[in-house]
């Protein structure tokens, strides 16, 4: 948390913790899943942001978040039919 700028609180910490399981929670729930998964993505954009702001390497750090929003937003698809008829792939 120092090197990326933002203290080393305690409190912090445990409060961005405490959003990602919820986000995570809203996620595995059905009804809740796409609520979940576009709270995901911006959380993940704000940690990207972080990473960008302060040089941390590219395919390492900084699009991390975009690895594991696309797995999020994949795993939704291969779910949920509501999502797979909204954006279908054709052969």
């Amino acid at each position: 948390m120092d090197r990326i700028g933002y203290g080393s609180s305690e409190t912090l910490a445990r409060s961005l913790g405490l959003i990602t399981v919820v986000c995570t929670i809203l996620y595995a729930t059905p009804p809740t899943s796409i609520l979940g998964a576009i709270l995901l993505t911006g959380y993940l954009g704000g940690a990207m942001a972080s990473h960008v702001r302060i040089g941390s390497p590219l395919f390492s750090h900084i699009l991390f978040g975009f690895y594991l929003g696309l797995m999020v937003w994949g795993g939704l698809w291969l779910r949920d039919g509501r999502l797979r008829s909204l954006m279908p792939f054709r052969r």
